[in-house]
Order: C-alpha cells, then sequence, then structure tokens
C-alpha cells in the first residue's frame, strides 16, 4: 500500500471553518464482505477493526445531548457490527434520520437474511453503492458476481418498500467513476440508470450520487502504482469550484471513527487527520460534550479539492444539485 499523506500535505486549498453541527457520521469498522478498488477506507474480509459496545454507548448518549438531526452509519460494511440494531434503534426511537450506507451484497449474506426487514421496519434511508449499471463495470471496481448479488439486493429492497413511490422508504444509489475522471452530470446519469436498471430489470430508486474517487487509501494506492496520482491531482485542480465551498459536508459533520475519535470528514479519518483540542490533542466524542464547535478551522489539504472540483462532491452527491 503507498502511502499517500506525504503528496497531499503541502497544499494552497483554502481555509475553511464549521457551520452548524447536524450530520454525525460513525464508522462501525473497517470489516466488510468486499474488496474494491476504489474503497478509500482500505475496507476488506480481514479487517479487525470495529466499534465497541462501549463506544456505541458514547454514540447514543451523544446523540441524546447534541441536537444531531442526522446518523450517517458506514464502514465498511456497517451492518457486520454486532450493534448495528441497537444503534439504530436507539437514534430511531430518539427521532433521528438515520442512513446506512450498504454495499448491497451484505443483504445476500449467510447470517444477514434479517437486514433488509429490520431496515425497512427502523424506516431507515439506505444509500447503497452501485458504481455502474452495467455489470462488467461494477465486476471490474468490486469484484466477480457482485453485479448480479447487488441487483438481487436491489430487488430484494423494492419488495419492501424501498424506491417504491409513496412508501416512505428512501433508497439512494451511489455511483464512483473509474479511473482519473470526474463524474458525469448527476441528475442525467440518474436518468440513465433509472432508464437501464427498470427496463433490463424491473429495479426502481429515488434518486443517485455521484461522488469524486478521493485519492487516498486504496484508490490513491493504485493511482500511484501506475503512474497517474499527479495527473488525477491535476484533474480535481483544474476544476476547482470555489462555489462549492460554502456547502462541503465536513461544514456540518463530524466523523467518528471505531475507537470514537473524531475527525472534520470521513476522508480526514482515513488520513489519520483527527480533530485537535486547544493542546495538539486528538478528540475523542465525549470530549464534545457540551461543546459548540462553529467556527472552528477545518483541517484541509490536497484531497480537498475532491470535493470542490465540478459539480462538487459528498456524502451527499453533487454539490451544484442541492
Amino acid at each position: 500500500m503507498h502511502a499517500t499523506l506525504p503528496l497531499l500535505e503541502k497544499s494552497d486549498f483554502p481555509a475553511i471553518y464549521r457551520d452548524t453541527l447536524s450530520t454525525l457520521q460513525v464508522n462501525l469498522g473497517y470489516l466488510c464482505n468486499q474488496t474494491c478498488i476504489h474503497c478509500h477506507v482500505n475496507a476488506g474480509p480481514r479487517r479487525k477493526e470495529i466499534m465497541t459496545g462501549e463506544t456505541v454507548e458514547s454514540v447514543i448518549r451523544f446523540l441524546g445531548s447534541s441536537g444531531i438531526q442526522t446518523l450517517d452509519l458506514t464502514g465498511g460494511a456497517p451492518e457486520m457490527n454486532p450493534h448495528f440494531r441497537y444503534l439504530v434503534k436507539s437514534a430511531r426511537a430518539m427521532g433521528i434520520r438515520v442512513i446506512d450506507r450498504c454495499n448491497l451484497t451484505i443483504t445476500q449474506e449467510a447470517g444477514y437474511e434479517w437486514l433488509v426487514e429490520f431496515l425497512a421496519g427502523q424506516q431507515v434511508e439506505v444509500v447503497a453503492s452501485l458504481p455502474c449499471y452495467m455489470g462488467d463495470n461494477v465486476d471490474a471496481q468490486r469484484g466477480n458476481g457482485v453485479f448480479d448479488a447487488s441487483i438481487e439486493a436491489l430487488k430484494k429492497l423494492n419488495a419492501h418498500g424501498y424506491g417504491i413511490e409513496g412508501s416512505g422508504l428512501l433508497l439512494t444509489l451511489v455511483y464512483n467513476p473509474q479511473g482519473v475522471s470526474l463524474p458525469p452530470a448527476q441528475a442525467e446519469l440518474e436518468a440513465v440508470y433509472k432508464r437501464e436498471l427498470g427496463i433490463c430489470f424491473g429495479v426502481t430508486f429515488n434518486q443517485l450520487f455521484t461522488i469524486t474517487n478521493m485519492p487516498i487509501k486504496r484508490f490513491g494506492s493504485w493511482l500511484i502504482s501506475r503512474g497517474q496520482f499527479a495527473d488525477y491531482m491535476q484533474v480535481l485542480k483544474d476544476a476547482y469550484n470555489e462555489d462549492n465551498l460554502s456547502s462541503v459536508m465536513c461544514r456540518n459533520m463530524v466523523s467518528v471513527d471505531w475507537q470514537g475519535y473524531v475527525y472534520d470528514c470521513d476522508f480526514n479519518q482515513m488520513l489519520e487527520l483527527p480533530m485537535q483540542d486547544n493542546q495538539g490533542q486528538r478528540r475523542h466524542l465525549d470530549d464534545l460534550f457540551g461543546t459548540d464547535i462553529t467556527g472552528e478551522p477545518i483541517t484541509v489539504m490536497d484531497h480537498c479539492y475532491g470535493c470542490t472540483a465540478g459539480s462538487g462532491s459528498s456524502c451527499g452527491g453533487a454539490l451544484e444539485a442541492k
């Protein structure tokens, strides 16, 4: 694995500052049933990092005291954490919106037959990665057989009401490009996805997010190994759009790692760039109880160009569409 942080540290990205905190994004662990080329987490079946019950309790206490509106669960495959259901139920009991960032194929794994019914029963929003509507492209990024398993998962989600108009169960698909390119226009690609998946497989969904691949971890290492890292960074910088600065996700979100330490975003978490206190010590979620972080500076480096390039990119898709 090639280290990308030394290539990102020297940066001219502009200073940005926090706005009101509304979203807590929690990484429940790096364990995953897949190993994807574009994964910025470097997740996989052999990862041992997983959030403990004690740290999950800290998350629940913070949710109850902070006025958080959205709990965004990610991984790895967040559903593989043994405390996943408990955390979801606790957050929903508080009236908090819960998002599950699902890789789809986890619903097809033995031992996870309960998952779709549970998500529907708790009215959890599903944000599901499907990097293309063509099978060969998906399998090239995510492994042989992943596309077919993903389609079966989508059909199961549809059968439980997800993506069906009037059901109240929101199903969002996520597109990631291949290689050194930015995503195409989100609205246009969404129309193509809906047409192709509907005609070919009878699958429906509510919306599509386009997300730019970040030059860190597995994807960053892939770029370096092919001598394309500098080229990709130039693509991002050439497409820099200042208008996107006001709506980047780090302004309103805190990212929590599997140990409970906090970061400005999921990407900074993967680069081990934690939020720090006045003494330069990394902060834990427990340190944020009763603390107003509005106006604090956000740690930025060259990878931040990935969120501001072109139409912009965040965990909620293109920023220009907001």
